[in-house]
């Protein structure tokens, strides 16, 4: 049965479709929108039966839904990801509407459905990121994180949401994201600064208690990411909400720190005011609580974000390599999946 993954050239959809023909599945049905960037070149190493743009794909299936044939999974990745877009007309229908389009058509066809959410949806909490809080108590802070919500909330008011597996997805980086442009992991923009000027700079700190730099988050690389997709749609008893990180915080000065280590340069941080719009809104702690990953079987520890950061840099953004196209003497890390299979 063929696989569909909608945002297919971004950056999770693009290492989900190479973790897919890793695992020997390449009967991939790939939608997106490639636009006038560079993002094509993701899809140039990896194994697919078919792509189509998205404004191609949602008429095709609204008039033939039996067009593509017998369905297995979806794996819904494609939206709008940009926590700074204002149009929330946009976000609505791009994120909300669309993602209920796709949902009623998977199902109906008997597919697993399988789509992202995001760890935006808990707004500004730094504590107790579980999936099983009250939807009503929880507030995002930005449009994008809303309309990832009210997905969420939709397919809880469906009675849809334990039939599907819905991803809050942590702070994911990694390779395939050139195309975000500031949107970018920290990672790639601090590589970018280093090479230019030689330092990072990072946000001061303007609580008690906490030093500049030291606020958290938990970092995920990308690899691990598509990893834990893959494995949850293939988990049928799995269905509902699942947090995906790494289960742990680092600060952004031990990022910063590896970013030049990868580098083979002494660290030079320098830390800038915060803009005034963002510190009342500025997280100072995130971190993922993953019980209800691990017990869906999920038992491979997170690549340390010293490894990770280490492959991105020197394996990708240093040779400007996209997935799949890694050199054949690049040492790349892989999430341990054999336990989970």
């Amino acid at each position: 049965m063929k696989t569909v993954v909608t945002g297919g050239a971004g950056l999770i959809g693009s290492a989900l479709v190479r973790r897919l023909n890793l695992d020997g599945e390449d009967d991939v049905i790939v939608v997106d929108r490639l636009g006038s960037d560079e993002k094509w070149r993701h899809l140039v190493p990896l194994r697919f039966a078919d792509y189509f743009e998205a404004e191609e794909f949602y008429p095709r299936i609204a008039a033939q839904p039996e067009a593509f044939g017998k369905i297995g999974t979806v794996f819904h990745l494609g939206a709008c990801s940009s926590t700074t877009e204002k149009n929330a007309s946009y976000l609505i229908a791009n994120n909300l509407r669309r993602s209920q389009e796709i949902a009623r058509w998977a199902l109906a066809r008997g597919a697993r459905f399988v789509y992202a959410s995001s760890a935006a949806t808990y707004g500004a909490r730094e504590s107790e990121m579980r999936e099983d809080l009250r939807p009503s108590s929880l507030r995002p802070l930005n449009m994008y994180g809303y309309s990832k919500h009210l997905f969420d909330l939709w397919l809880r008011g469906e009675g849809l949401l334990k039939r599907v597996v819905g991803l809050k997805y942590f702070n994911v980086f990694g390779p395939n994201e050139d195309h975000k442009g500031e949107m970018r992991s920290v990672v790639a923009k601090a590589y970018e600064q280093i090479r230019a000027t030689g330092t990072i700079e990072l946000f001061k700190s303007y609580r008690s208690g906490i030093a500049d730099g030291e606020q958290t988050r938990d970092f995920l690389y990308v690899k691990d990411a598509a990893a834990i997709t893959a494995h949850l749609a293939r988990k049928r008893s799995a269905g509902g909400l699942y947090n995906v990180g790494a289960g742990h915080d680092r600060t952004w000065n031990d990022l910063a720190r590896a970013v030049f280590a990868a580098l083979d340069l002494p660290a030079q941080i320098s830390y800038v005011e915060m803009p005034d719009v963002l510190r009342g809104k500025y997280q100072y702690r995130t971190v993922a609580d993953i019980a209800r990953l691990r017990g869906a079987g999920w038992k491979a520890d997170a690549t340390t974000l010293e490894d990770a950061v280490t492959d991105y840099v020197r394996n990708y953004l240093t040779t400007g390599a996209v997935l799949g196209s890694e050199s054949d003497g690049a040492s790349s890390p892989e999430p341990d999946v054999s336990a989970t299979k």
